[in-house]
């Protein structure tokens, strides 16, 4: 016979216990709900309603809620499915996320007693979500096997989310091997693997599968479109790569599907333009923001392009100004900092780190350490260093490195080098700072010490290379680079910029290289640095009174920006230099920088 249907009152009870459920706030309401349901018996005549109330507590955001939540599940005599998935997803979301495998992986294991909850699709996306917080590929490897044993993998959000697995944790090969296995993709699918590639080491194939989709949407995605996640998933990729052609077109896209208003979307703008340097732009998106719709993101992103665009005045204005509501965070106070240390503003960078409302940690010492080291106070500079309340780390003394070789210190240069190899270092830019201290003194038996170690170490300097952007087109050089199709026409263009900018007054600075070798070899030395190669280039490629912008992969030389001043003077041209630390913007002999970097 068929059960008998529940009885009025019980029905009645438990609609009224769904709703208390939904009015729970702290963990003393979820402890009474606990008792009445122990006491009423709904707790195990109830499934449906336990497991809510065992989702509920997990993902509650006070400390004890979770252990809580845990306990109630080893309590039960015979857990279900949902009980099993309530305490995966509690424990995925924690700042533990391991502990959501554990939990799998005991569930897995032959026991004695009852039998175990089954798995289903949630329990493994619940898993999976977890190892991607722990970037975990082999925990991700072994539920891609699971999910297949069980057969569920035709479920597309299921498989998207392993896809994201794969992609936070790395592993990109496998995630476009998920993604072209699939015979079903929803826009999830599409986001997942855009922003893998963009935040990972392709973002030229999240750029080509932005503009596959972006072509041809309606067809790839016939019942949805792509969204402010598609947006601001390639936008990062232009960002990473410095491709404005790109990034105005993917903008242009943003506008055709009405995302362009997106409060995601215009933060992720604001970062791309600064990214891709164009200023301007990024300031136009920010100011075109409602004052209500910006967030601490917003500000930080602007604040952050100011700084690295060597407006560190205007930084520190807009930092003063932001809304009382919005509570500056590490990342805002080091936006700032950064702007005072490129613009040289050391009191007003002291008063901002002494006015910090969040604990100082390592990257706002090391900025401040910068920006003193860099205005000269090497003794505050390392002052600073000694009164910190934890050990400095090898990115603080390279920086002390630095402002030593910055100021000829030959005696701190020693120590912050002693101290790194002390720390385990073993950078090539280690080395080729303190050469240069020693070089910079002639002292050229130390020079030949310092490559000696570096050879008997098997340190190699990382090689110089420089980006140009020309229709849309990425052109890539190295020092001294003859593999470019037109690398004829550019050593030509090299002579005539040379010519020109000799009337100018240029004289090679040939203090930048280490070498103990004649004048004359210095000179070659620097005339093809790959910066140079790319400014050549693009004043052949593109129309008289363009912008060129290049994308360095090191710190521009002192020789190069010396001569990418005078460039922009001969050609009456704006040269965009975007370096490891920051923009330089060369505009008819002068840089934004004021020779400050």
């Amino acid at each position: 016979m068929p059960p008998a249907p529940p009885s009025t009152a019980a029905a009645a009870a438990a609609q009224q216990l769904e709703s208390l459920l939904r009015r729970l706030a702290t963990l003393s309401q979820y402890k009474q709900f606990h008792a009445h349901l122990l006491t009423s018996g709904h707790l195990l005549s109830s499934p449906p309603l336990r497991a809510r109330f065992l989702d509920r507590v997990a993902l509650s955001p006070h400390d004890a809620a979770l252990p809580y939540a845990l306990l109630l599940l080893r309590s039960l005599p015979t857990p279900a499915t949902n009980d099993l998935n309530a305490a995966l997803r509690g424990l995925a979301a924690s700042p533990q996320p391991a502990r959501s495998l554990l939990l799998l992986a005991g569930r897995l294991l032959p026991a004695p007693g009852p039998p175990r909850p089954r798995l289903d699709a949630l329990s493994l996306s619940f898993a999976l979500k977890a190892a991607a917080r722990c970037s975990d590929a082999v925990a991700t490897v072994q539920l891609h096997a699971i999910l297949v044993r069980l057969g569920v993998a035709a479920d597309v959000r299921l498989m998207t989310t392993l896809l994201d697995s794969y992609a936070k944790c790395g592993d990109l090969l496998s995630a476009r091997k998920v993604f072209d296995e699939m015979p079903v993709r929803d826009v999830a699918t599409w986001n997942a693997l855009l922003a893998g590639l963009a935040q990972g080491t392709e973002p030229n194939l999240a750029l080509a599968l932005f503009h596959r989709l972006a072509g041809s949407f309606p067809e790839l995605l016939p019942r949805e479109e792509p969204n402010d996640v598609t947006i601001v998933a390639a936008l990062s990729a232009c960002a990473q790569l410095g491709a404005l052609q790109d990034g105005l077109g993917v903008h242009e896209f943003a506008c055709k599907i009405g995302a362009e208003d997106n409060v995601r979307v215009c933060n992720a703008l604001i970062d791309m333009y600064s990214k891709c340097g164009s200023l301007s732009r990024a300031l136009e998106v920010f100011h075109a923001m409602k004052l209500e719709d910006r967030t601490l993101v917003s500000y930080n992103a602007t604040i952050q392009a100011l700084s690295t665009h060597g407006h560190g005045a205007d930084a520190l204005k807009l930092f003063d100004e932001m809304p009382t509501w919005i509570e500056p965070d590490e990342v805002t106070y080091l936006a700032v900092l950064g702007g005072c240390n490129h613009a040289g503003l050391v009191d007003e960078g002291r008063r901002v780190f002494d006015s910090m409302r969040v604990p100082p940690n390592m990257k706002h010492y090391g900025t401040v350490v910068d920006l003193l080291g860099r205005a000269g106070r090497l003794d505050e500079a390392h002052d600073m260093i000694m009164r910190m309340p934890f050990p400095a780390d090898i990115v603080l003394w390279q920086t002390m490195l630095g402002a030593a070789k910055m100021h000829g210190n030959v005696e701190l240069a020693e120590l912050a080098a002693t101290k790194l190899a002390e720390l385990g270092s073993n950078v090539d830019g280690d080395y080729v700072l303190l050469s240069n201290v020693y070089a910079s003194k002639a002292r050229w038996a130390d020079v030949g010490r310092v490559r000696d170690t570096m050879r008997s170490n098997d340190v190699r300097k990382v090689p110089g290379f420089s980006y140009t952007e020309i229709d849309g087109v990425m052109h890539k050089f190295i020092n001294g680079d003859k593999e470019h199709l037109r690398w004829r026409e550019i050593y030509r263009a090299l002579d005539d910029i040379v010519s020109r900018i000799s009337e100018l007054g240029y004289e090679p600075e040939t203090s930048n290289v280490l070498h103990d070798i004649g004048e004359e070899e210095k000179q070659y030395a620097l005339s093809y640095h790959s910066e140079k190669l790319a400014i050549a280039f693009g004043l052949i490629s593109t129309p008289p009174g363009e912008t060129i912008r290049v994308i360095k992969n090191l710190r521009i030389c002192g020789d190069c920006h010396v001569v990418a001043k005078l460039i922009s003077k001969a050609y009456g041209r704006v040269i965009i230099i975007r370096d490891r630390a920051r923009f330089h913007r060369f505009e008819d002999g002068q840089c934004s920088c004021r020779d400050y970097w």
